[in-house]
């Protein structure tokens, strides 16, 4: 038997059903026995929400409103009806057994398991397997409409069968609708039989991923704002009534190991995809989370392992895995198992617990650890932050891709997961440097939306385009590689720079409404250097030095000129080269809005390993006149470098460290002698800025 069922929500319909989050508010069933094409009670429910605030199209299309719905039952009891009286009308027709069937895919997926599951009740098992009608459909006539462009009345129209909505009440007129298609799949000339249902997992499976499998990249999500706290279950729950693959849960970290709010997903197919990004901006907890497209490159990144001793680990399938962090570097695998005791037994004993060790074997104070059952791993974590030895642990839920990320991440020299992408050289012909003056021939785009590219970007100026300099939209993005949200757009005038900014300020891009500004070049190149413009005017960069800029910039400059001072602040090996434009063998199109190799502009750019000694945040620390700085900035020396091993690198500092606590941590080494005068020879202005001790400064 079938059960023929269909539902509404009190905010989209139709294809966008549940994209909006909004709440059940009706449910029409029909018991159909597909043996002798009987028939039961056709049942409609009203469905009392949380929110009785009904969209436009939700009164349009059902009729409904919220005086009605606010005398209907909640969806916990309606289900419980539903289940009752299923089970009587299958009596009825001298059956027992039934499967579930519904117009596509929405209302299971998208609306019923996401909202008992954030209202923490159960469906019952007859909700994890279904049949899909439009498929079903389509496979009987092969002829009809492709699947996702299927409705109800595209069907009954196929078929001939009438499709005058208004003689029905909504929900009565599309489940006797479906039931007539059903019989006309039955029928002798098609005689068709479903066999194969679609299902829902029950719960997600962990499991490892190794870097030589071929993840398809049309299955792959990147989730961002995620609670750091949030763990793979939590992650799954988030996506319930979507299949995730085993194993395809990958939480990213950042280069410290600690989770940085975004995860990678891999779904078991294409369409579980496509349903998951209609999740964009749907709550966990009180944190919306964005969810976009991802590769299947990205997600053997985060999830792929290499190591045996990992492999091993994570060869027990179907446990829960947590996470210790603070272990004292003494603790042994005893010293752990008794912390845990015999409340929550590891599985396997010593063979359940990982240690993360530094490349030369010295403890990171990490170590991972394998339960047999969720019971046993919330018995661990009530043990969040108790003492062993003299320091407290901190236990936290952790994943597959978890260990291997952290585990491999200490095994090799250079980072698992950079923050930045390769830096792109920029090959710019002279006649497209970018504007430095004050005249305010240049805009400035703000909200962008992160999907937005170059060409959305001409799209949305229209006419405007023709007055874009050559090589004149230059897109920013963050110190991740990311879009920002900004862009700026060099014009052929400011009198063109004012009339884009009057026509398309706050006009819409794709889903979002975008702030044009006029501004000037020498505003751009600010904000480009990782600098602010705002109402009150600009902010400098946190440090304008050439040496923590990226490469791209050196590209705009006729010479490198690097300032005494700045090395000081940067190790031979990350000042950029002096690069010398090389003409290009073709001449250029007449006009080219992109600069040129697709140059791309990161704010507030840092190196990521090796680390400069000194952070761009802590040179704000130094209180120097203004024309003091403006002195240093402008004088040019010639600068000798350290030699070797007259610099020295520190590692493990408090994040909040600033210059002083680093003098304080040398004090008796800052009056050298005079044979260390020479270590790095300053200016006088130099010196001014950096008010230092005597002849140097300790880095």
């Amino acid at each position: 038997s079938l059960v023929v069922l269909f539902g509404a929500t009190a905010g989209a319909y139709g294809a966008k059903l549940g994209s909006d989050e909004r709440e059940l508010i009706l449910l029409v069933w029909q018991v159909v026995d597909l043996h002798s094409k009987k028939v039961g009670t056709l049942h409609k429910s009203l469905v009392k929400a949380d929110n009785l605030d009904l969209s436009d199209q939700c009164r349009e299309v059902s009729g409904l409103t919220p005086e009605g719905l606010g005398k209907a039952e909640p969806l916990d009891r309606v289900l419980q009806q539903f289940s009752q009286l299923v089970s009587s009308d299958l009596k009825v027709l001298g059956r027992s057994s039934y499967t579930l069937c519904s117009d596509g895919q929405l209302l299971i997926r998208q609306v019923l398991h996401p909202e008992t599951s954030k209202k923490n009740f159960l469906l019952s098992d007859c909700f994890y397997s279904f049949y899909d009608l439009r498929k079903e459909f389509h496979a009987c006539y092969p002829s009809s409409a492709a699947v996702k462009d299927q409705t109800i009345k595209t069907m009954a129209e196929y078929l001939g069968l009438g499709t005058d909505e208004t003689e029905e009440d909504f929900g009565v007129w599309q489940v006797k609708t479906m039931v007539a298609i059903i019989f006309s799949m039955l029928s002798e000339s098609c005689n068709h039989v479903f066999t194969e249902p679609e299902t829902v997992k029950y719960k997600y499976e962990t499991g490892p991923c190794s870097k030589s499998e071929t993840v398809d990249s049309e299955t792959v999500i990147r989730a961002r704002g995620l609670p750091w706290q949030s763990s793979d279950q939590d992650i799954a729950r988030f996506f319930k009534g979507l299949n995730i693959a085993k194993g395809g849960v990958a939480l990213c970290l950042n280069a410290q190991g600690r989770r940085n709010g975004e995860a990678l997903v891999r779904f078991v197919n294409s369409e579980q995809r496509d349903l998951a990004l209609e999740r964009h901006k749907h709550h966990m907890g009180s944190r919306y989370i964005e969810v976009y497209k991802a590769t299947g490159e990205e997600f053997l990144k985060i999830a792929g392992g290499t190591s045996n001793e990992v492999a091993q680990f994570l060869s027990k399938e179907n446990q829960v895995i947590i996470r210790m962090r603070g272990l004292p570097f003494t603790a042994t695998q005893e010293d752990v198992l008794g912390f845990l005791g015999p409340e929550c037994p590891v599985t396997g004993g010593k063979e359940g617990l990982l240690f993360v060790k530094y490349p030369d074997g010295r403890p990171t104070g990490d170590a991972f650890v394998l339960f047999s059952c969720e019971e046993y791993a919330q018995n661990a974590l009530k043990k969040h932050k108790e003492i062993l030895g003299k320091r407290y642990i901190e236990l936290f839920r952790s994943t597959a891709a978890e260990v291997q990320q952290v585990v491999l991440n200490r095994y090799m020299s250079t980072p698992l997961i950079p923050t930045l992408p390769t830096p792109i050289i920029p090959v710019i012909p002279p006649p497209y440097t970018i504007a430095t003056g004050s005249i305010r021939d240049c805009v400035r785009l703000r909200g962008l939306p992160y999907t937005a590219g170059i060409d959305d970007i001409l799209d949305f100026m229209g006419d405007a385009t023709a007055d874009i300099k050559p090589h004149g939209v230059h897109m920013v993005l963050n110190q991740q590689g990311r879009p920002s949200g900004d862009a700026f757009i060099q014009m052929k005038s400011a009198d063109k720079a004012f009339m884009v900014a009057q026509k398309c300020h706050k006009k819409m891009m794709k889903d979002r409404y975008v702030e044009v500004f006029q501004c000037s070049g020498q505003e751009m190149n600010f904000v480009l250097m990782g600098g602010t413009l705002n109402r009150s005017g600009l902010s400098p960069p946190p440090c304008k030095l050439p040496c923590l800029s990226p490469p791209a910039y050196a590209a705009f400059q006729t010479a490198a000129v690097i300032p005494a001072e700045a090395a000081l602040y940067q190790p031979q090996a990350l000042l950029p080269t002096t690069r010398t434009p090389q003409a290009s063998a073709a001449a250029p199109p007449a006009v080219t809005y992109y600069p040129a190799q697709a140059a791309q502009l990161y704010m507030n750019y840092t190196a990521y390993y090796p680390s400069p000694p000194v952070s761009p945040t802590t040179v704000g620390y130094i209180a120097a006149p203004p024309g003091a700085v403006a002195a240093a900035a402008t004088a040019t020396h010639t600068p000798i470098l350290p030699q070797p091993g007259a610099l020295v690198r520190m590692q493990g500092l408090p994040y909040n460290t600033g210059m002083k606590e680093i003098l304080s941590f040398f004090q008796g080494y800052q009056y050298a002698p005079d044979d260390y005068n020479g270590l790095i020879q300053l200016s006088d202005q130099a010196r001014s800025v950096l008010q230092a001790p005597k002849e140097w400064v300790c880095l």
